[in-house]
């Protein structure tokens, strides 16, 4: 791994109830975090491709995580979500380079398809700062019960030449969802969209 990793979270949200009402079989959310060091910080550098290489390589290793700590098969997730923080003395360049050219396609093969785009959020922080990760169904945009997000948090990072690299995986949507729309069992998953 061309990564210099030096920290890696994992773990699962379990709701099993909602409003008082029970939810059988509890919703799950997988997150895998990495903390990396940036190796442009402080700096700029038009040629972002090795960043690029290392979204791909997280791509695979995180989601990968997600899919054991949930105890599924691959093709027993249903929604997923990327999200990155740069420390202060990156850019949110930086961030959209690990996110979006390579790391969807290697996530994807750690679910077993995902026709959907994987939703995703960047920002700028520090330690201990919240990062939100937003969900969406993997294969049908349009399946709203999967519309949701997760937080994460380390206390120690990112430090300013850090990269904090998250992604979620579930295996079902919302707790007691009822908001209309497309459900999963309707997703067909050819366009991306339905």
């Amino acid at each position: 791994m061309s990564a210099q990793i030096r920290k890696i979270a994992v773990w699962v949200e379990e709701t099993h109830t909602e409003m008082g009402r029970p939810i059988q079989p509890p919703t799950r959310k997988a997150v895998a975090v990495a903390v990396i060091a940036n190796p442009f910080a402080g700096r700029y550098v038009e040629d972002l491709t090795p960043l690029m290489d290392i979204g791909a390589e997280l791509g695979a290793l995180l989601g990968a995580r997600c899919v054991a700590a949930l105890r599924i098969e691959p093709g027993q997730a249903e929604s997923y979500g990327k999200a990155a923080m740069v420390g202060e003395n990156g850019e949110l360049e930086h961030a959209a380079a690990i996110l979006h050219p390579k790391l969807g396609a290697p996530l994807r093969e750690a679910v077993e398809s995902g026709a959907a785009l994987v939703p995703s959020s960047k920002k700028m922080g520090g330690p201990g700062q919240d990062l939100d990760v937003p969900l969406g169904h993997k294969d049908a945009a349009y399946v709203r019960s999967h519309f949701d997000g997760v937080e994460v948090r380390l206390n120690d990072a990112p430090r300013a030449n850090e990269i904090m690299v998250a992604v979620a995986i579930t295996d079902s949507g919302r707790p007691l969802p009822r908001v209309g729309g497309l459900t999963h069992a309707e997703a067909v998953g050819k366009d991306g969209l339905r």
